[in-house]
C-alpha cells in the first residue's frame, strides 16, 4: 500500500504552535549572514543551525528534560518534526550534534542574538515599553552535588565520593565545588538551605510581561544589585522606572539609579533596624503604587522557566554554558508571548 502523509497535513490549522512557528522563522532568518560566517562553504552536510535552535525551543515548550529525549521524539513525533520542517523520510540527528555545535554557537553568541531578534519583533510592533520595567532575581541550582564542595587545595582523586562533611564549616571561599568550580554555596534568604547555585536575573517590560534580558552571574548577596545596574545601563540614556522588591532597596542602589535617570520604584524595607532608602519623594506617586503592583508578574516568569522549561537547575556545567541555555529560554517565553497576543488581536 502506498499511503502519503506529512508533517504539515497532521498539524491543525490553529494550533497554537504555527504562530510561534512563524515568529521563530522569521528572527532566525535575520540571522542568516551571522550563520553564513560560522559554517564553512564545503565539507560534510551538517545540521543547519535554524534547527539546533528551534529544537531547544522545543525542549523549552514541551518539558523535554535531554537532547537525547528530543532526538528519540523526533522518531515519531510528528509536531515536532514539523516545526523542525523536517519530512517524514528524514532521519532523526544524533545527539552528539548538540554538544559538538553548542562551543560555536556560544562562540558567536547566537543565543543572545536570537532572543534579541525576537526582541526585536517585538519593539517593532510597539508592544515593548520604552519607559516602564522591573527587576528581581532568583537561584539557578548547579549541575554539582553537595558532596563535591570541597576545599580547594583538596585533589578530587583523593575522595570516593562518599565524603562526609557534617559539622565542618564549609564557605566558598575555602570551599569550591570539585564538579563545577564556578557554582557559589548560597541561600536565597534566612531559614533557607544553602545550595551550590548560579544567580538568574530578568528585566521585564511592564507594558505587556516581555522579557527584555535574563542574564545569568555567579551568585553572591551583590549580584542582583549589580547586574540589574547593568542591564538598566544597556537600555540606553533615555528616563526609565524600574520597580524591584525590597532586597533592592538600598542607599548604592538606589543612588546609582538616580544618577542613570532611573526612578528606582523599589519597595520599602520595613524592617526596624534601618531605614528605608526610599521615602515620600517617589511613593507619594500612582506610578509607584502601579510599579509595585506589574512587577509581580515577574515571578509569573519565573514560575514558567523553571517549572516548563526547565531552568530550575541547569543541565550544564559552568556559567557560560546556562547564560547560553538562559537566552534560549528567555526567547522561548517571548516567542509564547507574542504569539498570544496576536492570536488575540486576529
Amino acid at each position: 500500500m502506498l499511503c502519503l502523509v506529512s508533517p504539515e497535513g497532521r498539524v491543525r490549522p490553529d494550533h497554537p504552535l504555527r504562530q510561534v512557528k512563524t515568529l521563530a522563522d522569521g528572527a532566525l532568518a535575520t540571522l542568516s549572514p551571522l550563520f553564513d560566517e560560522m559554517y564553512a562553504a564545503g565539507g560534510r552536510p551538517s545540521v543547519p543551525p535554524e534547527r539546533l535552535l528551534k529544537s531547544m525551543l522545543l525542549m523549552a515548550f514541551y518539558s523535554v528534560r535531554s537532547e537525547r529525549l528530543l532526538c528519540e521524539q523526533l522518531d515519531y513525533n510528528l509536531l515536532f518534526r514539523w516545526f523542525l520542517d523536517m519530512d517524514m523520510l528524514e532521519d532523526s540527528f544524533d545527539p552528539s550534534t548538540f554538544t559538538k555545535n553548542r562551543q560555536r554557537l556560544m562562540e558567536h553568541e547566537v543565543a543572545a542574538e536570537f532572543f534579541g531578534a525576537v526582541l526585536g519583533q517585538a519593539r517593532d510592533e510597539g508592544l515593548v515599553s520604552r519607559e516602564h520595567f522591573s527587576v528581581d532575581g532568583t537561584l539557578i541550582e548547579a549541575w554539582a552535588s553537595m558532596k563535591s564542595f570541597r576545599p580547594k587545595e583538596q585533589d578530587d582523586a583523593d575522595n570516593n565520593g562518599w565524603g562526609d562533611f557534617k559539622g565542618q564549616r564549609r564557605s566558598n571561599d575555602t570551599h569550591e565545588s570539585k564538579t563545577d568550580p564556578e557554582a557559589r554555596l548560597l541561600r536565597k534568604g534566612r531559614g533557607r538551605e544553602a545550595k551550590l547555585c548560579f544567580m538568574g536575573h530578568a528585566l521585564m517590560d511592564n507594558r505587556n510581561g516581555l522579557l527584555v534580558d535574563l542574564r545569568v552571574s555567579q551568585a553572591d548577596g551583590y549580584a542582583e544589585r549589580n547586574v540589574a545596574l547593568e542591564m538598566l545601563e544597556d537600555l540606553g540614556d533615555r528616563r526609565t522606572t524600574v520597580g524591584a522588591d525590597r532586597a533592592y532597596d538600598t542607599k548604592d542602589f538606589v543612588a546609582r539609579c538616580r544618577e542613570a535617570d532611573v526612578t528606582p520604584h523599589v519597595a520599602q524595607n520595613e524592617n526596624a533596624r534601618r531605614r528605608s532608602a526610599i521615602d515620600g519623594r517617589t511613593t507619594r506617586h500612582e506610578g509607584y503604587r502601579v510599579s509595585q503592583r506589574i512587577r509581580m508578574r515577574i515571578e509569573q516568569i519565573f514560575g514558567w522557566i523553571k517549572s516548563v522549561a526547565g531552568l530550575r537547575r541547569t543541565r550544564f556545567r559552568g556559567r557560560r554554558k546556562t547564560q547560553h541555555a538562559a537566552y534560549m529560554v528567555g526567547a522561548a517565553y517571548n516567542l509564547l508571548r507574542l504569539g498570544r497576543m496576536q492570536e488575540c488581536v486576529s
